[in-house]
């Protein structure tokens, strides 16, 4: 029909993914007004069920409305296999979600690269933050070893697109020899031996009379050099002066020669002082590689000002009248008292002792001991004063005559 009297009814039925709301008349009848009555809705949406959790993952829905959507993500270090997103539409006569819910599988890597004189530590699986381990082959008695160049351990991870990676290439196992390292108007200082490998360091120092131009520590390198190259020692001239050297202290500025003239500041590490008592003191160049006034500093050791005050106790060895670090006392307590702490206790400085300054505690046994005996004594003294006045204001009254009930006759 395309126009109703008044006082027609129509009727409706709910369109699929919708459903009758319980209470609210499905009709509509034309009114005297020319309008249609009752107003209310009657069709709401149909919901789906919840999804449900998902394993690793997240699940996020708003509405679970006919139409809506459910979305889905993994943890760190796990992926989706399957769909990122669900609907809920109309299936079977009511509403579903269209698909099946992912998976959230963790991360799976590729196994390790192999490398040449070299293996790694094997594992089941190569999954999100498995690590794996390389080591050089052992080499035959009297040949040159392998060293291991590059990071010995790696692990699974991930790329931008969630595809599991090795966090770094592999190491490499070779050979690596540096010459012996020598030069002139120098020596070595530290790093002797008949051979360098990888890694090995050797520092060097000058002759008198000669300053050191570059680093005095070198590194044999992968590329079998050293790194960074090594020093020369030069000679210094009738006008200039080397670096003076200052035990317990440093030198400001820091220069390799210094000239005839040029004075520099020394300046003690804490705690120390040069002979006259000064923290810092200036030094000048003189020519000929010689220094005026040149001292060392001396360093006192970190004392503490007082043995600990121990209540009930006392230090039983080991005490002074001040403390270095690292010196250790042990306590004891008096008769009748217990230690809580440890008996052994050692200075770190800053008034401080490690594990803590024990205290002495009356022991529980004495405790008790005390409480009986005020027991005892507060009932001695309350049986003495019944006895002093209870007992002898009891034998007046039953007294048949006494000198004051004489009077009254009388």
């Amino acid at each position: 029909m395309t126009s109703f009297p008044v006082g027609t009814t129509v009727s409706y039925i709910c369109r699929p993914g919708y459903m009758r709301v319980p209470g609210k008349s499905a009709t509509r009848t034309c009114g005297e007004g020319l309008q249609w009555s009752p107003v209310e809705q009657f069709c709401t949406e149909r919901k789906c069920s919840h999804p449900g959790d998902l394993e690793h993952g997240s699940v996020h829905v708003t509405d679970l409305s006919f139409g809506s959507k459910a979305t889905f993500s993994c943890k760190e270090g796990f992926r989706l296999r399957g769909t990122d997103e669900i609907s809920c539409v109309i299936k079977d006569k009511g509403v579903g979600w269209n698909r099946d819910l992912p998976l959230c599988e963790r991360i799976p890597c590729e196994p390790p690269p192999n490398i040449a004189n070299g293996r790694y530590t094997e594992a089941a699986s190569y999954v999100y933050q498995t690590s794996v381990t390389y080591r050089c082959d052992d080499v035959p008695k009297g040949a040159d070893p392998f060293s291991l160049i590059g990071p010995a351990t790696i692990f699974c991870t991930h790329d931008a697109h969630s595809n599991g990676v090795w966090s770094e290439p592999p190491p490499q196992c070779k050979v690596v020899k540096c010459d012996n390292p020598k030069v002139e108007n120098g020596r070595k200082k530290s790093g002797f031996g008949p051979s360098y490998s990888y890694r090995d360091s050797v520092m060097f120092e000058c002759d008198p009379g000669y300053f050191m131009n570059g680093s005095d520590v070198i590194t044999c390198g992968e590329d079998n050099t050293w790194s960074p190259p090594k020093p020369t020692c030069e000679k210094i001239s009738e006008d200039g002066c080397a670096a003076p050297e200052i035990t317990h202290g440093v030198v400001i500025p820091v220069k390799a020669v210094y000239a005839k003239g040029e004075s520099v500041q020394q300046k003690c590490n804490a705690n120390c002082t040069f002979p006259d008592g000064t923290r810092e003191m200036a030094v000048t160049c003189q020519g000929q590689n010689t220094w005026s006034s040149l001292q060392n500093c001396a360093c006192e050791p970190i004392t503490s000002g007082y043995t600990p005050h121990i209540n009930y106790g006392s230090v039983v060895d080991g005490e002074k009248p001040s403390y270095s670090v690292g010196d250790f006392i042990t306590i004891e307590c008096y008769s009748g008292y217990t230690l809580h702490g440890e008996a052994r206790i050692q200075y770190i400085g800053e008034n401080r002792w490690i594990p803590g300054v024990p205290t002495c505690q009356l022991s529980p046994y004495v405790t008790a001991i005390i409480c009986v005996i005020v027991a005892i004594v507060v009932f001695l003294a309350a049986f003495w004063v019944y006895k002093k006045f209870f007992s002898q204001n009891g034998k007046r009254d039953s007294t048949p005559c006494t000198a004051e009930h004489k009077i009254c006759k009388a």
